[in-house]
């Protein structure tokens, strides 16, 4: 279903994703501390914008992914990534015990705020962002303690988190939120999914934990809710569809949170399940699909109406795919190691080269005088400028030492060589000529 387009290498092994809502942009976070955000080329290329720079990478293969800014934003390591509910403002979390808001389109920092410790001699380094409402920041951290912040005007003001919760005896490890109620005014959710450790839990923002499921005596990686399944008689319930270390998906109807409804086998050889995500339906033309990350660097895209493992890919040899998303134009981006890779569905590819190959062939048909026409080579990108580091504060050179207790961390591995035109003659990056 899905094609590579091309392996965006990175300078340090990746540690968080994040796309933006609305534009193709993409933010990581990585070991060394830097924070770094592509732009990547428009999908679509209309008759006005045919000479723009974002051209289309399906059209004419001259697309390039451009770094709007590279910042080292933490000591240490960047342990989570997110943007706002509407892209305006991105954070970020790192082993320095801090929080970061910043811009997405310039890196400069607008606000701080020290993560607390329940032990003041410990530090405690987060694990999970994830931006609720434009009111409301989760941030989830090693030692179990999930802080909500107020996030009024975007900004850290406040000193010390509006609550605290504990709904796991580990660290948490994913966060989803529920859809709100038919009876919400503002849209956004009140409550939302956790796993850590063996356990799912329901946090409300008003009543704190809810409910904590049985041990599930393995443990639960990543999670997602997808609307539109559920049982029978009630299909449009929902279900939550969440990772597991040993490479089984198990599936949760939404308000039977005691234990599990439903398992899939992702992976016969019991590799973790590190990240998933819903495929846009869009894409999929209705069918509920989720895409899964898995500690071999092997990608799944698993039917869940079929429940059954549709496809598999290859996104390393060694590493875990700790991160996977859809940007706004529907592209796959999967992370892991020190790569990033773009992936496009296959049909779409394949339409637009039909659609070249048949404008090709009547141009051809036209007018043999127009032979002397041809398009002349295209020069080497210009190398992307970057902008100064926004922290200069922070460019010391303290030892990463913040990986995440659950990812196996294993070196040796080479970095991608990209040829003129990227991985496939589609894409190629500035700089890397």
């Amino acid at each position: 279903m899905f094609e590579n387009l091309c392996t965006l290498p990175l300078s340090a092994e990746l540690f968080s994703q994040a796309v933006h809502p609305t534009e193709p942009l993409l933010a990581v976070g990585l070991s060394s501390g830097h924070v770094e955000c592509f732009r990547l080329p428009a999908a679509d290329k209309s008759a006005e914008d045919s000479d723009s720079a974002d051209a289309s990478i399906l059209s004419d293969g001259k697309g390039t992914i451009d770094t709007v800014w590279r910042t080292r934003r933490h000591k240490g390591s960047c342990r989570t990534l997110g943007f706002s509910n509407d892209g305006s403002a991105l954070y970020s979390a790192g082993t320095d015990s801090l929080l970061k808001h910043f811009s997405p389109t310039t890196g400069q920092v607008a606000s701080k705020f020290a993560i607390p410790s329940m032990n003041p001699n410990v530090p405690d380094a987060p694990t999970l962002i994830h931006v609720l409402s434009p009111q409301t920041l989760l941030l989830a951290c090693d030692s179990g303690a999930l802080h909500l912040l107020d996030l009024r005007d975007h900004a850290l003001a406040n000193s010390k988190p509006q609550q605290r919760h504990f709904p796991h005896g580990d660290f948490v490890s994913s966060l989803t939120p529920l859809p709100p109620s038919a009876e919400s005014t503002s849209g956004f959710s009140k409550q939302w999914i956790s796993t850590g450790g063996t356990t799912l839990a329901i946090t409300d923002l008003r009543r704190g934990v809810l409910v904590r499921s049985e041990d599930q005596e393995d443990e639960l990686l990543s999670s997602v809710f997808v609307k539109g399944l559920g049982p029978k008689k009630n299909r449009e319930n929902g279900i939550a569809a969440i990772g597991t270390g040993s490479g089984v998906l198990t599936l949760w109807d939404k308000g039977a949170w005691d234990d599990q409804t439903d398992r899939i086998i992702v992976d016969r050889d019991g590799e973790s399940l590190d990240s998933i995500v819903q495929v846009p339906e869009f894409v999929t033309g209705g069918q509920k699909k989720v895409v899964i990350g898995v500690g071999n660097g092997n990608i799944r895209l698993v039917d869940l109406g079929k429940r059954e493992v549709e496809a598999s890919y290859s996104h390393d040899e060694v590493e875990a795919v700790l991160g996977v998303n859809f940007d706004c134009q529907g592209r796959m981006i999967s992370g892991g190691g020190q790569t990033v890779k773009v992936w496009q569905e296959a049909g779409a590819l394949q339409a637009e080269a039909e659609e070249e190959e048949e404008a090709d062939s009547d141009d051809d048909d036209s007018d043999d005088s127009d032979d002397d026409d041809s398009d002349a080579a295209p020069g080497p990108a210009e190398k992307s400028k970057r902008q100064a580091d926004s922290d200069e504060e922070d460019d010391s050179d303290d030892s990463d030492d913040g990986k995440k207790k659950r990812k196996k961390r294993r070196k040796g591995k080479a970095p991608v060589v990209l040829g003129e035109h990227g991985a496939h003659g589609i894409l190629k990056f500035k700089g890397l000529d």
